[in-house]
C-alpha cells in the first residue's frame, strides 16, 4: 500500500539517479507519483541519453530551484573523433566523417584549452527556445535557426584516459562547468578545434548543487522505499543546503516577526553575537525556518521555509 504523504509536511531535496531513458520531466511526473505530491521541481536538465545526479526539489524546498540551477555541474563524458551528427551526439544522424590524425598531446592542449570563459553556441537540438518554439522541435522541423552564442565558464576540464589507435578513436573527459554549458557542443567544437569532427557517445553528471553519485537514488528505490517506509528516510533537509551559513536562533517573543518574514535586528535573536552576512535562522524550538540577508542595521529575508 502507497504511503500517504501530506503535501503540508513533505518538503526536502531528493537527489535523483536519472537513468537513460528517462527525461527530467519524467523524473519529475514520476516522482509526483510516487510522492503523491505536486509542488515537485528538478534543478537542471539531463538529456534523455545522459545519466547521473539530479536534485530534485519537493514542497517548500521549490523555492531553491532556480539558486541550486545556477550552481556548478560536474561531468564525465566519452568524446570520440573523426565524425559529427545532427544532434552532437550518437543519437542523431551522421551528416560528416572525417580522418583523425591528431597525438595525444594535441588532444590534451586542446580540451585544456577550453578552460575558463568560454563562448558556446547553444545547439539546435536543444530545449532553448526562439520565437516561443523550442530550437529541438524546429531542428525536427528542418529549420536551422541562428543562435547567439553564450558566455558559460569552465572552472576545470581534464582528459582522464583516451585511446587514439582505437577502431573509432575516444577520449574521456572530466568536467566542472557554469550553469548552461553543453557538454555535447564543447566536444563538438573540441573536435573542430583538433581539425577532424567529434560527438558526445556518452555523459555522466557526477555532481550537481553539492550532491555526488553516492548521495542518488533510483526511481525504481525510490518507489521501493516509500512503499515501506516514510518520506525521513530519503528526503534530505532543506537546511543542509545552507550548512556553510552562521545559523542563528529567534528569541521567543521575537517569533512572530520571522514568522511574517519581516527584517530582523541583533536584538531579535537569543545569540548575543550574529556573524556573517547571510544566516540561518531557527525558531525558539529550534526548527529551521529561513534564511536572512544582512542589511543596513538588520537582516532581510532571502528564503522563508516556515
Amino acid at each position: 500500500m502507497q504511503i500517504n504523504i501530506g503535501e503540508k509536511t513533505l518538503s526536502g531535496i531528493l537527489p535523483v539517479y536519472k537513468e537513460k531513458g528517462f527525461t527530467s520531466f519524467d523524473v519529475v511526473a514520476k516522482l509526483r507519483g510516487i510522492l503523491k505530491i505536486k509542488k515537485i521541481g528538478h534543478t537542471g536538465t539531463l538529456d534523455p541519453d545522459a545519466e547521473g545526479v539530479l536534485p530534485v526539489c519537493v514542497g517548500k524546498a521549490t523555492k531553491l530551484v532556480d539558486m541550486l540551477t545556477d550552481n556548478p555541474k560536474s561531468y564525465e563524458a566519452r568524446m570520440i573523433f573523426g565524425m559529427a551528427t545532427d544532434t552532437q551526439d550518437i543519437s542523431g544522424k551522421i551528416i560528416k566523417i572525417s580522418d583523425f590524425k591528431s597525438s595525444e598531446e594535441e588532444v590534451i592542449n586542446a580540451i585544456a584549452s577550453y578552460k575558463g570563459d568560454y563562448d558556446q553556441i547553444p545547439p539546435m537540438y536543444s530545449a532553448l527556445k526562439v520565437g516561443g518554439k523550442k530550437l529541438c522541435d524546429l531542428a525536427r522541423e528542418g529549420k536551422n535557426v541562428e543562435r547567439k552564442p553564450r558566455r558559460v565558464h569552465i572552472y576545470e576540464i581534464t582528459v582522464k584516459d583516451m585511446n587514439l589507435k582505437a577502431k573509432t578513436p575516444y577520449a574521456d573527459i572530466s568536467v566542472r562547468c557554469s550553469k548552461g554549458t553543453y557538454i555535447r557542443t564543447l566536444i563538438h567544437d573540441a573536435g573542430k578545434k583538433l581539425g577532424c569532427f567529434a560527438c558526445m557517445k556518452s555523459l555522466l553528471r557526477t555532481e550537481a548543487a553539492g550532491y555526488i553519485l553516492d548521495d542518488c537514488l533510483t526511481l525504481g528505490q525510490i518507489e521501493d522505499i516509500f512503499l515501506k517506509s516514510t518520506a525521513a528516510a530519503i528526503i534530505r533537509p532543506v537546511e543542509e543546503i545552507f550548512f556553510d551559513l552562521p545559523s542563528v536562533k529567534i528569541k521567543s517573543d521575537s517569533e512572530h516577526y520571522l514568522k511574517n518574514g519581516n527584517k530582523l535586528f541583533p536584538d531579535n535573536f537569543a545569540e548575543s553575537e550574529v556573524m556573517g552576512d547571510m544566516i540561518r535562522v531557527y525558531d525558539s524550538a529550534g526548527e529551521f525556518s529561513a534564511v536572512y540577508k544582512r542589511e543596513y542595521d538588520g537582516f532581510k529575508v532571502k528564503h522563508m521555509f516556515c
